[in-house]
């Protein structure tokens, strides 16, 4: 029996999140022959719609409204309900990002209903939905049956693979008017502090620095390195404390966690809350001048070496991999 599946459509400054493009292939899985509607919140959103589509969405469900130009807990989630009133889901599947860790649960309450969050793999067993979610800091995995009626769940980015594009997709787009009333918050304006470029939440590779860079300009190599290979720049704790970068760009148990194709650890020992929020990655490589660092005990690759000298190295040798491929 096919189930119907809500999906919060996430974008962030007029673009659609990749991990919303995830979290419609999760809603294809959990829907079997049903059908995943894709619940497209903001201002000015519509043109989103078509990629929506192309990913694998069913139906649109479009809900646009001034108040909801930026996100805040209270218009989201009136929104969104306003989209479960209407639709009646079986299942709903939201993004394991910033908005979502903070609207889920309140969702879930208004609905009264369990959530099951920052799952990696959802897959069926016999008749249940089976997902399965890491704990203890990402040491061990545990698999959760879903048997109740709504099912709810957040995904991590870069977990689960998303469809591939269709561009003759198309489908209806039933455009749902909300009175969006009573907001505790207004947002008056956003001030960014990370760097523009890849979405280090979202991004395929990280180089990532840690103490071992000694200063903010320490980082410049990375970057280097970042921008040939078309990736993001993280940090461990240790370099954020000493200032040599901004807390956005930290990875760890209190900062960011992540699971790109390539993490590559530069000048980091690999604390144990570091390694909570990247010992996940597919392909981890770690340059560090102490062949005793821990970061080497999860590495698929180490090189015990001066990161000031390995990684200009490494960014000469991929430019002129890419000049020879081009």
């Amino acid at each position: 029996m096919g189930r119907k599946v809500l999906v919060l459509a996430e974008v962030r400054e007029g673009t659609l999140r990749h991990v919303s493009l995830e979290a419609i292939a999760a809603g294809k899985t959990i829907a079997e022959d049903g059908e995943t509607v894709a619940v497209l919140v903001g201002k000015d959103v519509s043109g989103l719609k078509e990629e929506l589509f192309h990913y694998g969405a069913d139906r649109i469900v479009l809900i646009e409204n001034e108040k909801l130009a930026s996100y805040s807990s209270d218009g989201y989630s009136q929104a969104f309900l306003a989209a479960v009133d209407a639709e009646s889901p079986n299942a709903i599947v939201f993004g394991h990002t910033a908005l979502g860790k903070d609207l889920a649960p309140k969702i879930a309450s208004k609905l009264n209903i369990g959530l099951i969050s920052d799952a990696t793999a959802v897959e069926y067993a016999g008749e249940h939905i089976v997902f399965t979610r890491p704990i203890y800091s990402g040491k061990a995995f545990e698999k959760k049956i879903a048997t109740d009626s709504p099912i709810f769940a957040t995904i991590r980015p870069n977990n689960i693979t998303a469809l591939q594009k269709d561009e003759s997709k198309t489908g209806d787009v039933k455009t749902l008017a909300v009175d969006i009333k009573d907001l505790r918050t207004i947002i008056k304006e956003v001030v960014r502090k990370t760097s523009e470029g890849v979405d280090l939440t979202e991004a395929k590779i990280i180089i990532a620095g840690g103490r071992g860079v000694k200063s903010a300009e320490g980082f410049k190599p990375l970057q280097e390195l970042a921008d040939v290979l078309g990736g993001a720049i993280g940090a461990s704790r240790g370099a954020c404390d000493a200032d040599y970068c901004d807390y956005s760009l930290q990875i760890g148990q209190t900062g960011k966690v992540v699971t790109p194709d390539l993490y590559i650890a530069c000048g980091i020992s690999g604390a144990i809350q570091h390694l909570a929020g990247m010992s996940n990655s597919k392909v981890i490589v770690a340059i560090n001048k102490d062949p005793e660092a821990n970061i080497f005990n999860v590495a698929d690759y180490g090189i015990v070496g001066d990161l000031f000298e390995v990684v200009p190295l490494l960014t000469e040798e991929f430019k002129k991999l890419k000049i020879a491929t081009s």
